[in-house]
């Protein structure tokens, strides 16, 4: 069982930047395919990053192409989002989730096994 915690949310100005980090309790991220999604109110939960195991890479959503990077950390058992050139369209509770390597092809929410609670991320006009 894996458990995630995100943290790193809040209230920036647009052009600004944030970084959202999370963790893992209860197992190490290696095997596992960590992505970054988001949902803002009303809307669906949407895709944005993921990194696979085993040299499958990063993956992005067209619409943070750019400004977005995720990255891992291996020694600390951390995966980050930086967000750069932050939008108001950004703001969304922002989720971790995690999958076996191997247990999905794709990045849609229904592929990814284990989530965080969330992390509200704000960006003012």
């Amino acid at each position: 069982q894996v458990q995630l915690v995100e943290s790193g949310g809040g209230l920036v100005q647009a052009g600004g930047s944030l970084r959202l980090s999370c963790a893992a309790s209860g197992r190490s991220f290696l095997g596992y395919d960590v992505a970054w999604f988001r949902q803002a109110p009303g809307k669906e939960r949407d895709f944005v990053a993921a990194s696979s195991w085993g040299g499958g890479g990063t993956n992005y959503a067209d619409s943070v192409k750019g400004r977005f990077t995720i990255s891992r950390d291996y020694a600390k058992n951390l995966v980050y989002l930086q967000m750069n050139s932050l939008k108001p369209e950004d703001t969304a509770v922002y989720y971790c989730a995690a999958r076996v390597f191997g247990s999905g092809g794709t990045h849609g929410p229904d592929e990814y096994k284990y989530w965080g609670q969330g992390t509200q991320v704000t960006v003012s006009s």
